[in-house]
Formats: structure tokens, C-alpha cells, sequence
């Protein structure tokens, strides 16, 4: 069964404004991907407790279904991941602390322990995508996760967090290697 593809974008209000969001979602539909591009509830704080639920009970996240989650929202998907089977994740920007930020710190994500092996059996495929120069999350987050995830990686340089990314030629070529079959 091919893959559905669900987008789950970051904290602050924002639904998919970036450009390479809107591009990336536009070039899994043209692979023949159905994906899911929505504004999540609770938006502005990005709180598990709703965010979670969302996923499971609304969306449906399930085995067939790769997360691709930006920022607070790869946060989300490696959480989820803990609790649910789902198909793989792509985990852009993510960080396993709340990095003193008010607003990660009421989101709920934080609280507990992070359940590593289980985020791992969860699921078939795991990539990490960060900027070499984020100015948000230090690179000591991202190489934490990588660890603990075993996950492959894609390091931009100059990446930044990707807010003036146009598009995201690494990751479209990193779901035509993983998910289309060869012939």
C-alpha cells in the first residue's frame, strides 16, 4: 500500500505559510502520494494534548502514514511515534528539549521522558533534516536525536530553519529513494 503523506507544521500561529511546504505537498500529490495539509488545533501553542489526539482520532495517523513535521510539529510526530504505529517520519528542525522557550514549555511535549526504542519499533524509517546554521535550536539537539534514533540524515548547509526555503529538493528526493518502489 503506498504511503499517505501527513504535514504537521510548527508552533506560533503558523499553518503552512513556507513556500517549500506548499511545493513539497504539490510534488508528492504529482508522485501519485495523497498527503494531509492542515492547520492543527491549537496553532499559536502547539499543546500534545491537543495535538496528539488530533493525529490519532481526526486525522488518523496510522501504519500507512509517513509524518513529516517541521519544527514543534517533528516534536509532535516523534511523540506520537511513542504510542503509534505509523510508516516513517521526516523530522525537520526538531529538538528534544523545550530549549527555555515559555512557549515549548507549556506545550506538554517536554514533560516526560522520551521513549527512544519505542519511537524507533514504531516505525520503518526515520530521517532528520536540520540546518548546519539554525538560529533557533543548537546543533547539540540535533545530533542528541540522530543518536538516539539511529535516523538518517540530510544536513543542509546554510539551511538556517528553513523559513525562506523555496522548495525542498533533498527531502523529495529522499521520499522518491524510500517509498517509490524500484522496478
Amino acid at each position: 500500500m503506498k504511503p499517505r503523506f501527513i504535514f504537521i507544521h510548527g508552533n506560533g500561529g503558523t499553518d503552512w505559510q513556507y513556500a517549500w511546504a506548499v511545493w513539497l505537498k504539490r510534488k508528492i500529490e504529482e508522485l501519485g502520494f495523497e498527503t494531509v495539509f492542515q492547520t492543527m488545533p491549537d496553532p499559536e501553542k502547539a499543546r500534545a494534548e491537543y495535538w496528539l489526539p488530533y493525529l490519532k482520532n481526526t486525522v488518523q495517523a496510522g501504519e500507512d502514514d509517513v509524518l513529516i513535521g517541521y519544527s514543534s510539529g517533528a516534536v509532535a510526530a516523534m511523540r506520537y511515534a511513542e504510542a503509534n504505529q505509523i510508516r516513517g517520519s521526516i523530522l525537520i528542525s526538531p529538538s528534544y528539549t523545550d530549549l527555555g522557550d515559555p512557549l515549548e514549555k507549556q506545550s506538554g511535549y517536554f514533560d516526560d521522558k522520551w521513549l527512544w526504542n519505542d519511537i524507533k519499533r514504531n516505525q520503518k524509517k526515520i530521517v532528520m533534516v536540520w540546518g548546519d546554521d539554525d538560529p533557533y535550536i543548537p546543533q547539540s539537539e540535533f545530533a542528541y536525536i540522530v543518536l538516539h534514533l539511529g535516523a538518517d540524515r540530510i544536513k543542509i548547509p546554510m539551511g538556517e530553519h528553513f523559513q525562506h526555503k523555496q522548495d525542498f529538493a533533498e527531502i523529495l528526493n529522499y521520499i522518491k529513494k524510500m517509498y517509490i518502489p524500484k522496478a
